[in-house]
């Protein structure tokens, strides 16, 4: 598995990943204001559990593997293997719930896409939305890339490379679970291999914008920040930036290096869940032109409280995973998000802890329009591998390049970068490294992590986690009534904190198959749930400093952890919907609950 991360911070904030092979490099912002080709669609993919189009069989990398695509009569010359007869998968998808025999399948699967090209650009970029988990890209038969991570993006130039008409790209796609890796080898999500996001050709010129930020000044309702940076060999640029309905319209001339920073006065409608206002943001050069709806909001925290735009709010929340309602498996689609957030909306929420990753651009973007703020995540979870420098750049990368991608969504509040760690020396070193990167990345938003909750004794509950000075918010995760205790735990316990931060329950709640009925202490049925909700909500009532919830969860989902027959079958049953879409009747009471705050 290749470890090579080299993490670059730039003085204006915009960050990079280099490795070894030089057509890495920064994320292209905002793909979809962009020229671009789908290459979506039906790709034709060979399973290959041993790598033998990777390796020869003394296991050294083969120069003629796979992705030279060969043709040969099989009289003179020969290959055991082809593409053009094999079966296709649809590209956004999951390899696991298209077809059966891959629905446990970890392992290597090789993805070929044949298309023409016939652009005028001066420069071509493959966009990957996202690729489970570890991926290496071939164009006609040259490797132009690879990347770790299976839930964020990442763009590889092919300009050298990409031929005016008939075009192969190859792309070898392994979801092995790897201790090391992140998320490491151990959690409780279903890992779906595959090309899970749109893949696109993207055209620029030859000198182009490649990134910006246009945001609020941190603390500030009136002070915009700009940042844009343009990448080609003219770096001095007269760049132009417009807000139209803001009456902004300012020139200014890039650096040396491409980049350019300042500051400007404006008076903006902020956005909020009650006035989710967007703005057109224009910004130009003589050769390029990018669009973007905006929102500018102020976040921070006062005392024991979050201020939105300076003023209170109470987060009505809830967690949801990228699977697709219905159909099941990995969400991919702008239809698939709002399939989503229109169940989040039936429970009236202004809040969404998107678990355990970062989620589709499609779900970020949507929600925004409709006014719910975010929590986004990177997949640091449970017991991942805290004493490996290698592991830490791997984090750090998929917090740069989570952050990188939606530092322009005003709906997004909080970075998060872990999950329910467990506690210790190297554990603490690695989560505070990764708090430094992000406010460093970007200090206009609150970062924090799920943690766990702590007890003085039988009836008293607490928290007490070294990384509770690193966070404005502290937020935890407490599973009073299910893991521990029975559903009158939560009515008999009290909470102390020894600090007066805000408080976010990012967790609570109990497992229900739907359609399963019977009395409130019979576990695994909805009056079982929907009796906890109660007393935990009353529990809530009382719970000092208290700012917001997101129980566990949405949804059910999938998770091969989950091993109960006739009851959870490969799911995760504390959705407050069935996977079908079903509201269970613990949905109402948190519903209900809500609409009183």
């Amino acid at each position: 598995m290749k470890k090579t991360f080299i993490l670059l911070l730039i003085c204006t904030s915009f960050v990079a990943m280099s490795q070894t092979n030089e057509s890495y490099s920064q994320l292209i912002q905002n793909i979809g204001g962009r020229s671009t080709q789908s290459l979506n669609g039906h790709w034709n993919r060979l399973v290959d559990p041993l790598e033998s189009g990777y390796y020869d069989y003394r296991k050294k990398p083969n120069p003629n593997g796979f992705f030279k695509n060969m043709t040969v009569d099989n009289w003179n010359q020969f290959k055991e293997y082809g593409f053009e007869d094999a079966p296709v998968l649809q590209v956004p998808g999951d390899w696991n719930t298209q077809e059966a025999k891959l629905y446990y399948y970890e392992g290597t699967v090789w993805y070929k896409k044949s298309f023409t090209y016939s652009g005028k650009s001066q420069r071509q970029f493959l966009y990957f939305g996202a690729v489970n988990y570890e991926t290496k890209v071939y164009l006609n038969g040259q490797k132009v890339g690879e990347h770790e991570g299976g839930y964020t993006p990442f763009n590889i130039e092919v300009t050298k490379l990409i031929n005016q008409g008939e075009n192969t790209l190859i792309v070898k796609v392994d979801n092995k679970r790897h201790a090391d890796g992140i998320p490491t080898d151990n959690f409780d999500w279903w890992n779906y291999g595959g090309i899970t996001r749109d893949v696109m050709l993207v055209e620029t010129p030859s000198t182009f914008i490649r990134d910006y930020k246009v945001q609020l000044k941190k603390g500030s309702k009136s002070v915009l920040q700009v940042e844009v940076k343009v990448d080609g060999n003219a770096l001095q640029q007269n760049v132009k930036i417009e807000i139209p309905e803001l009456k902004l319209s300012k020139s200014v001339i890039t650096g040396n290096n491409g980049e350019i920073a300042f500051e400007q006065n404006v008076v903006p409608s902020l956005w909020s869940p009650s006035n989710p206002k967007l703005y057109r943001v224009v910004i130009s050069t003589a050769a390029d032109k990018v669009e973007d709806e905006i929102g500018f909001r102020t976040i921070e925290t006062s005392g024991n409280k979050i201020l939105l735009n300076g003023s209170p709010i109470f987060l009505k929340g809830i967690c949801i995973h990228e699977e697709a309602p219905i159909r099941t498996g990995r969400a991919f689609s702008l239809a698939d998000s709002k399939n989503l957030l229109d169940m989040a909306q039936q429970l009236g929420v202004n809040f969404l802890r998107l678990a355990h990753y970062p989620h589709n651009e499609y779900m970020v973007r949507e929600a925004e329009r409709r006014g719910i703020l975010l929590w986004s995540e990177i997949p640091v979870y449970w017991t991942v591998d805290f004493e490996n420098p290698v592991t830490l750049a791997n984090a750090t990368n998929q917090l740069s390049e989570m952050i990188s991608r939606d530092k322009n969504r005003a709906a997004v509040v909080f970075w998060s970068v872990a999950n329910e760690t467990p506690h210790g020396e190297a554990r603490s070193k690695f989560l505070t490294s990764l708090v430094k990167s992000a406010k460093a990345f970007d200090n206009t938003r609150m970062v924090s992590m799920a943690l766990e909750k702590s007890q003085i004794n039988d009836s008293i509950q607490t928290i007490n986690d070294d990384m509770m000075d690193q966070v404005e918010v502290v937020s935890f995760n407490e599973y009073l009534g299910w893991y521990q205790g029975t559903w009158e735990l939560p009515l008999k316990v009290k909470w102390v904190f020894k600090n007066d931060k805000p408080i976010i329950i990012s967790e609570f709640g109990g497992e229900a198959l739907s359609g399963l009925h019977g009395a409130i202490n019979q576990r695994w049925t909805e009056e079982y749930q929907e009796q906890l909700y109660k007393n935990t909500c009353s529990m809530l009532d009382k719970m000092p400093n208290l700012v917001g919830t997101t129980p566990w969860i949405l949804m059910d989902f999938r998770s091969s952890k989950r091993l109960l027959p006739k009851i959870q079958d490969d799911f995760n049953r504390k959705g407050l919907f069935s996977d079908r879409g079903e509201p269970k009747k613990a949905m109402f009471i948190l519903k209900d609950w809500y609409e009183k705050k």
